[in-house]
């Protein structure tokens, strides 16, 4: 059981060290990672992917629960504590959802017949086009395969630890994304330019030049501005699902939205 991950500082991409000491995240937060685009967040996650140990380009480590995970963990997908959804996810092999997710589940040992039917209900609570168990993975939209790995990591994978890194490009509904999974007890990391994200997260890792520039604990009136550009996010998700089902806009909707 991971109650907590410990970053230890590597090199920026000038090769200079990391100015923090460490990091630590623990079982139950949400953190998301920020900056300019090249500023290093993906690859700041998939060192906590790989649980690096001054084996990748940044020669950052990464401790479990204070110590150096063992090479099985790290290199056993059976064994591996943490799932990490890109943004280049692609499914190859031509299964159902149904088939893709009872391989998965057999992969972990569970039996409960209906942890396939419960994965692809909560993935229908992240996308707005649903997915049925007869649905080929690879012709799945971008939002549903992201919405049905994730659904995937949290109850068949089980993972402690979760890297989403830029879901709102997919176009699922990343305020259900955000309240179901923060319920988990799990590690959350987003990789994300969305304000939104970026608020509704307890602490903000900035990046710049690939090395870890400053981590910043959520104010509370930065919960206030959370919760004030979520009800602006709302309106803008009506708006945008009106449009994807081919319905006009109306006066009270536009008048509602700038109110």
């Amino acid at each position: 059981m991971i109650t907590e991950l410990t970053i230890l500082p590597g090199l920026n991409k000038a090769g200079v060290r990391e100015s923090f000491s460490d990091i630590t995240l623990s079982a139950g937060e949400t953190v998301s990672i920020v900056g300019p685009t090249g500023s290093g967040k993906t690859a700041f996650i998939t060192d906590i992917e790989l649980l690096a140990q001054e084996d990748t380009a940044t020669k950052r480590r990464v401790l479990v629960n204070g110590l150096v995970p063992d090479d099985e963990v790290r290199c056993n997908p059976c064994l591996k504590p943490i799932a990490m959804i890109t943004q280049n996810t692609k499914c190859f092999a031509d299964l159902s959802s149904e088939e893709f997710l009872r391989i998965h589940a057999r992969a972990r040992g569970i039996k409960d017949n209906n942890v396939i039917d419960d994965t692809i209900e909560l993935a229908n609570k992240f996308t707005g086009e649903k997915i049925k168990k007869s649905s080929r993975v690879t012709v799945l939209s971008g939002g549903q395969t992201r919405s049905l790995l994730v659904a995937d990591a949290i109850l068949i994978g089980a993972s402690p630890v979760i890297l989403l890194d830029e879901i709102e490009n997919a176009g699922i509904f990343k305020q259900e994304v955000v309240r179901i999974i923060q319920s988990t007890g799990k590690i959350i990391v987003f990789v994300t330019h969305d304000p939104v994200i970026a608020l509704l997260t307890k602490k903000r890792i900035i990046m710049q030049n690939g090395a870890v520039k400053k981590v910043i604990i959520r104010s509370d009136l930065e919960v206030t501005a959370a919760y004030n550009l979520l009800e602006y996010d709302k309106k803008v998700s009506i708006i945008r699902e009106r449009l994807r089902a081919g319905k006009m806009i109306t006066k009270e909707l536009v008048t509602a939205s700038l109110a």
